[in-house]
């Protein structure tokens, strides 16, 4: 847009954006109990001039707008800001004071990139077309955060949503880049657990027990033929079973044993199709050998599927922040999840990839106790974000 430049008062205020990112990640807090996080937020945006600035959304989340000197649609922009129950060692000057605790999946640069879109927003807002609404979300690594944002009427009024999401989590783009992806670009995630009961008795005499054990590796070994030989080669999907328990004693057979495991999919088709087939083999194994077998599902967030309309305007607008050579399709979908999907089922939205890796040997996979990003590429998502939301009305 004629007389906005993004790009260069976006390079300007990377070196606050990192203050503000090394403060939260020095006060890591999980879950919903984000509340000094919230506080620092808050503080940030009024200092920015946006309005209506509440906390306590969501339990413990953060809104505000920034309104825009001309009339249209509401855009609304989101980042996550809760860390993990993970014990940092980074070894960084600003590592978290708070042992077993850290920012290990980067939202304190979300965070921090959302308050420097904030800022030049507020700068521009003779430019800004309708109106921009700020969120800031508690508990995504629950998977819990954006529901209940949702339900504190987060999304009343609004058009539009887009979110990123900084590190290493899709191949296809560099640090300084931006990466997108049309359609499916991140897995939904359910958990299950299997029950396997039988009739415990004694080692030595396994002809007078059921055995649950032996019902349970069965279980297994048929839930690995679901993917392999059930499900389309090119419906990606993950089954995998993370935990086996049973029994006390070496000379004990139990009554009963528990799997627990998770599922990833791309699709409703294949979301349910997975689900069918766990509760149909787990139930009739266990009766074919004498025993039964209860599953339950724990729900997680649907497929992150980035609407086509909205991830062409993402596209435009990352390209005149860090130039259209930078802009890069993302190879392939991540088997991982998001619960931005939730916001994304009900309004149209765009997740994009931020990388920040460092290189060097460096770089740690998200989640580790070593994961750290590249501070100096902050500027990259705080001016697509503020750029997208400055041009994404315009034909």
């Amino acid at each position: 847009m004629k007389g906005v430049s993004v790009r260069d008062e976006a390079r300007e205020l990377n070196g606050e954006m990192v203050g503000w990112r090394r403060h939260i990640h020095l006060h890591p807090e999980v879950g919903f109990d984000t509340g000094g996080t919230a506080a620092f937020v808050a503080e940030r945006l009024n200092e920015a001039g946006a309005v209506e600035v509440r906390t306590g959304v969501g339990r413990s989340g953060v809104t505000a707008v920034i309104r825009g000197a001309r009339p249209g649609r509401t855009l609304a922009l989101r980042a996550d800001m809760d860390a993990l129950p993970v014990s940092e060692e980074t070894g960084l000057p600003f590592a978290s004071a708070h042992p077993g605790r850290m920012h290990a999946c980067g939202h304190d640069a979300h965070t921090a990139m959302l308050l420097g879109a904030a800022v030049l927003l507020g700068r521009h807002r003779e430019d800004l077309q309708g109106a921009v609404k700020l969120i800031f979300q508690p508990a995504e690594e629950i998977g819990m955060g954006a529901m209940a944002m949702i339900q504190d009427g987060v999304l009343e009024g609004v058009d539009a949503i887009a979110g990123l999401h900084t590190g290493s989590l899709w191949n296809g783009a560099d640090a300084g880049e931006i990466g997108f992806r049309p359609g499916a670009v991140m897995a939904a995630a359910d958990t299950f657990t299997i029950d396997v009961s039988g009739k415990g008795g004694h080692g030595a005499q396994p002809d007078r027990s059921v055995d649950p054990i032996s019902i349970a590796c069965q279980v297994y070994a048929t839930l690995q033929t679901v993917i392999s030989r059930e499900t389309p080669p090119l419906a990606p999907a993950v089954l995998t079973v993370g935990s086996f328990q049973a029994g006390s004693a070496p000379n004990v057979i139990p009554d009963s044993c528990t799997m627990k495991g998770t599922i990833r999919s791309l699709s409703k088709e294949t979301r349910s199709s997975l689900q069918d087939r766990i509760r149909t083999i787990a139930e009739g194994v266990a009766a074919a050998m004498r025993g039964s077998a209860r599953v339950a599902f724990t729900y997680g967030p649907p497929p992150v599927v980035c609407d086509p309309d909205m991830t062409e305007k993402l596209v435009r607008a990352a390209g005149a922040v860090v130039g259209p050579e930078h802009v890069r399709p993302i190879d392939e979908p991540a088997m991982v999840s998001e619960d931005m999907a939730f916001y994304m089922e009900r309004v149209p939205g765009v997740f994009f990839s931020h990388p920040s890796t460092l290189g060097g040997g460096l770089d740690f996979p998200h989640h580790h106790p070593k994961f750290t990003v590249n501070e100096d590429v902050l500027w990259t998502g705080a001016g697509t974000f503020a750029e997208l939301a400055l041009t994404w009305q315009e034909a």
